[in-house]
């Protein structure tokens, strides 16, 4: 989900906080703003990578189940990647030596990995316009505002081996998908929940009542309101909370502001949040199912708000339209879809893989909590994508990213 100027990931012992257990926060994700979009794509075929009739498909990295040999493999590398990524997204060691998940990659691969990590989308969009970069891990708004300005390449998927083990419900969504092609190889992802302690008021619209609540500072909350008033009042017909008209981005920003107030939290990290449900006023919140285990292992008893949809996100990998070692970059692609790859990064972000078959040993509690394997709470999440006003490409009037961003700045000031 999409996060103004905000910390990409932040790691904090809270224990103190949170009481029972003195357990450690491992880490809580979130996503950056992006800026305005930009002209209509135009992908470039210099992004498509050297091929060879013989080599393998996949890299020697993954463990997932091979997938059938692809019509053309990856070609020689070029030596050198320069990969962009979040905070926590990818580890080398240098934060813990039992997370690193670059050094295999660079090993079996003889790819030499430039890394470089920023903490929010504003900030990686602005490195990405001015560096020269072969992967790039966005955001769904960020992703959305790439794949329009023709930034980022279509995707021979035949080369990522761990592709087709990705559930389909998130390899085909909107943002991730255009005119057919497959831009975004799916990462790691997240489910926004309305948590409260004890019995908590109750209703779709409860996170906007007159209790003091924590919400998450970010313009694509605005979503979450909208899916509230899809039950409250149908007759604004906001079928999909991220494509909004007028009205109903009105009608949205208006539940928001109506429990506003000086007890209303708007939180950017977990840091805040926690110790906003520990010492302050605030008994509902908007929040992530990791935090909810995290209160529940505390014996804190918190729950999550039942019987009421959810939004989520997913940030996925793509190919710069232009990159300088393309085999190189389809490698990596291939390696961060593998199981190998995406149980570690769950387990150390506290996301949820793309990859089932990464719900194994550090990330089989992640996989628990964020239900990976059930395919109808998958099915029935409303995943983000940017707002546009084409309403997602379907035709009619919507309010584009940058009219959300304006109005939650106005909100929150």
């Amino acid at each position: 989900m999409g996060l103004v100027g905000r910390d990409r990931l932040r790691r904090a012992r809270l224990g103190a906080l949170l009481g029972a257990g003195g357990l450690v926060l491992a880490a809580c994700a979130q996503a950056g703003a992006a800026t305005a979009a930009g002209p209509l794509r135009g992908p470039s075929p210099s992004a498509t990578p050297v091929t060879s009739t013989s080599g393998p498909g996949a890299t020697p990295g993954s463990t997932a189940t091979p997938a059938p040999a692809p019509s053309a493999s990856i070609g020689k590398g070029e030596g050198t990647l320069q990969v962009l990524t979040f905070q926590g997204y990818v580890e080398y060691g240098g934060t813990s030596s039992r997370a690193n998940w670059l050094a295999p990659f660079e090993r079996e691969t003889g790819c030499v990995v430039k890394l470089d990590r920023v903490r929010t989308s504003e900030e990686m969009a602005a490195r990405f316009a001015t560096g020269a970069y072969d992967a790039v891990s966005p955001a769904p708004d960020l992703a959305g505002q790439l794949v329009a300005q023709g930034k980022v390449a279509p995707l021979d998927t035949r080369l990522v081996a761990g592709y087709k083990h990705i559930p389909k419900r998130l390899r085909e969504l909107p943002g991730l998908r255009e005119d057919g092609k497959v831009y975004g190889i799916p990462y790691l992802w997240g489910v926004n929940q309305v948590v409260h302690e004890g019995d908590g008021p109750g209703g779709p619209a409860a996170l906007y009542g007159a209790a003091p609540a924590a919400i998450r500072n970010s313009p694509l909350s605005i979503a979450d309101a909208a899916l509230a008033l899809g039950r409250t009042r149908p007759e604004l017909k906001a079928e999909d909370p991220f494509q909004l008209t007028p009205a109903q981005l009105d009608a949205a920003v208006k539940l928001l502001a109506e429990g506003d107030g000086p007890d209303r939290v708007y939180w950017d990290g977990s840091l805040e949040l926690v110790r906003a449900l520990s010492a302050g006023p605030v008994r509902i919140a908007q929040a992530l199912p990791y935090h909810l285990d995290l209160f529940r292992r505390a014996g804190r008893p918190m729950k999550a708000q039942a019987g009421v949809p959810v939004t989520g996100w997913v940030d996925s990998w793509m190919l710069a339209a232009r990159p300088a070692s393309p085999n190189c970059a389809y490698r990596w692609l291939n390696w961060v879809s593998s199981a190998s790859a995406q149980r570690p990064a769950a387990a150390w972000t506290g996301l949820a893989p793309a990859n089932p078959e990464a719900c194994g040993g550090h990330a089989r509690r992640m996989c628990e909590v964020y239900r990976v394997r059930d395919s109808r709470w998958l099915r029935d999440i409303r995943f983000a994508a940017r707002p546009t006003r084409d309403c997602g490409g379907r035709g009619g009037e919507c309010t584009d990213y940058t009219d959300w961003a304006e109005r939650w700045k106005q909100l929150v000031k």
